[in-house]
C-alpha cells in the first residue's frame, strides 16, 4: 500500500502540473448594464462577455463575444465565435467563426458574413439573400426561411421551413404536419413583441423555383413536395411522418413484478458481496474498524449519519460557490493560468466528492453494517466464525440486503423498504464520520 500512495501522489502532482502549464490563459473584457454599446471605431483585443438589456456592436472584438441580452444587434466585426442568447437576435455584420445563437427571433441580414457554421435554436429564423455562411447551418425551433447561401449542408428541426437559396451539399428537415389544425396554434401568439417581425413561413418544405441545392434532399413530413429536376443536384429521399399516437403501457402482472424482483436482489446481493470482498482484501483493518467503532457507537452513528447526509450537499454547494467566486477574481485579475488550474481543480474536487459519496452510501456503508451486523449474530451464536476475515460480511450483508427485499417486495409498500435502507446508509455515513474524527484526534495527541 505505501508503493500505491507514492504513486498515487505523484500522479496528483504531475496532473496539476500538466493543468498549471497547459491550461491556456482565459483574461476576457466584461461589460453590463442596460443599454451597452461597442461604437463603431472601438477595438476590443479580448474575449469580450456582455449581459445587458440591450447590446449594439458596431466596432469590433478580437476574440470570442459572448452576450446575454433581450435585444441584440450585431453591425460590426467579430473575429472569433459569436455565443449569444436573447429575444431579438441580428446578425448584420462579419463573424469569422461560428454563431450559436438562441433566441425568440432570429435574423441574419444580407450584409452578414459567417467564416463557420451556425448552430440556432428558436422560434424563427431568417437569413437573408445576401447573407453569407461559409459552412453548415442548423437549425431547431419552429420556422427557417433561409434565402442566402450556405457552403455546405443545412440541417433543419421543426415545423416550417422555405429555401429561396443555395445549398453548397445537402439539406435535411425533419419536418411535421403541414394541416394547420393539427400542428396548433403558431408560437408567435404567445411570445411578447419583437423589435423586427418574424416572417410568416408555411407549414411543411417550400422550395422557390431559384432556390438550388447541389447534393441531396431528404425531409419528413405528411405530404410529397414535387420538385423542378433543375433544383436538387443530388437524389431526393421522402420520409412520411407519422404522427405520434399514444399507445397503452401495459402493467406489468403480479408474476412479472415478482420476477423482477427477485432478479434485482440477486444482482444486488452478488454486486454488494464482491464489493465487500474486495475492500476486506484490500483495506481489512479499515472495515474492521468501522465495524467496530458501529457496534460500540451504534445510535450516535445514526445521529452523525444524519448529519453527514446534509453536510454532503453543504459541501457541495460551498465547493461549487468557491470554484466560481475564485474563477471570477483571477480572471478580473487577468491571472489566466492560475484562474484555469484553479477551475478545473475544482471541477475535479467536485467529481470526487460526488463519486465517494455515491460509492459511500451505496456499497461501504452497507457493507459495514453487515460486517458489524455478521459479527454480532456470530458472537452471539458462539460460532468461531465470528474473527473470520469474510463470513461474517457474507453473513450479515445477505440478512441486511434480504430484510430490505422483503420490505421492497411487490404487495409490500415500498415505504418501508426505503426507510430501512435510509437507515442503513445513515448508520455506515455515521460510522465514517466518528472513526474519522476518533484517527485524527488521536493524530492530533
Amino acid at each position: 500500500m505505501k508503493h500505491t500512495r507514492i504513486f498515487l501522489s505523484v500522479l496528483v502532482m504531475i496532473t496539476v502540473l500538466a493543468l498549471t502549464c497547459a491550461t491556456p490563459a482565459l483574461a476576457f473584457d466584461g461589460r453590463g448594464g442596460d443599454r451597452v454599446v461597442i461604437e463603431s471605431g472601438e477595438v476590443i483585443d479580448d474575449d469580450l462577455y456582455v449581459g445587458a438589456q440591450d447590446f449594439i456592436l458596431e466596432g469590433t472584438v478580437n476574440g470570442d463575444l459572448v452576450v446575454f441580452a433581450t435585444n441584440i444587434t450585431i453591425n460590426g466585426t467579430v473575429n472569433g465565435d459569436l455565443i449569444t442568447a436573447g429575444q431579438t437576435v441580428i446578425v448584420n455584420g462579419t463573424v469569422t467563426g461560428a454563431i450559436r445563437m438562441a433566441g425568440s427571433v432570429l435574423f441574419v441580414g444580407e450584409t452578414a458574413t459567417v467564416g463557420k457554421d451556425i448552430v440556432s435554436a428558436g422560434y424563427s429564423l431568417e437569413v437573408r439573400q445576401g447573407g453569407v455562411i461559409d459552412r453548415d447551418l442548423v437549425f431547431a425551433g419552429a420556422q427557417l426561411l433561409m434565402a442566402g447561401d450556405v457552403a455546405r449542408d443545412v440541417q433543419v428541426a421543426g415545423s416550417a421551413f422555405k429555401l429561396l437559396g443555395t445549398v453548397g451539399r445537402d439539406v435535411t428537415a425533419e419536418l411535421g404536419s403541414t394541416n394547420q389544425a393539427q400542428a396548433g396554434f403558431p408560437p408567435s401568439m404567445f411570445m411578447p413583441q419583437s423589435t423586427i417581425p418574424a416572417p410568416v413561413v408555411p407549414l411543411g418544405l417550400t422550395v422557390d423555383p431559384a432556390a438550388r441545392i447541389k447534393g441531396d434532399l431528404e425531409y419528413t413530413q405528411d405530404k410529397k413536395v414535387t420538385l423542378p429536376a433543375s433544383i436538387v443536384g443530388g437524389k431526393v429521399n421522402f420520409t412520411a411522418f407519422i404522427p405520434n399516437v399514444t399507445v397503452a403501457v401495459k402493467e406489468p402482472t403480479f408474476g412479472e413484478r415478482v420476477s423482477a424482483w427477485a432478479l434485482n436482489f440477486l444482482r444486488t446481493s452478488v454486486a454488494h458481496i464482491l464489493i465487500g470482498l474486495l475492500l476486506l482484501w484490500l483495506f481489512p483493518m479499515f472495515i474492521k474498524g468501522l465495524s467496530d467503532t458501529l457496534k460500540t457507537r451504534l445510535w450516535p452513528s445514526l445521529g452523525w449519519g444524519a448529519v453527514g447526509w446534509v453536510g454532503f450537499f453543504v459541501a457541495l454547494l460551498l465547493l461549487i460557490f468557491a470554484t466560481i467566486a475564485a474563477g471570477i477574481v483571477f480572471g478580473l485579475l487577468n491571472l489566466g493560468q492560475i484562474t484555469g488550474t484553479v477551475v478545473w481543480l475544482g471541477i475535479l474536487a467536485l467529481l470526487a466528492l460526488v463519486i465517494g459519496f455515491v460509492l459511500t452510501t451505496t456499497f461501504l456503508a452497507e457493507v459495514v453494517f453487515g460486517t458489524a451486523l455478521g459479527r454480532w449474530i456470530l458472537t452471539r451464536a458462539h460460532s468461531p466464525l465470528a474473527e473470520h476475515r469474510y463470513w461474517p460480511m457474507v453473513i450479515g450483508l445477505l440478512i441486511t440486503l434480504s430484510v430490505i427485499a422483503l420490505l421492497s417486495f411487490p404487495s409490500v409498500p415500498s415505504f418501508f423498504g426505503w426507510l430501512v435502507n435510509t437507515a442503513v446508509i445513515l448508520f455506515g455515513l455515521g460510522t465514517l464520520w466518528i472513526w474519522g474524527r476518533d484517527r485524527m484526534a488521536h493524530k492530533a495527541v
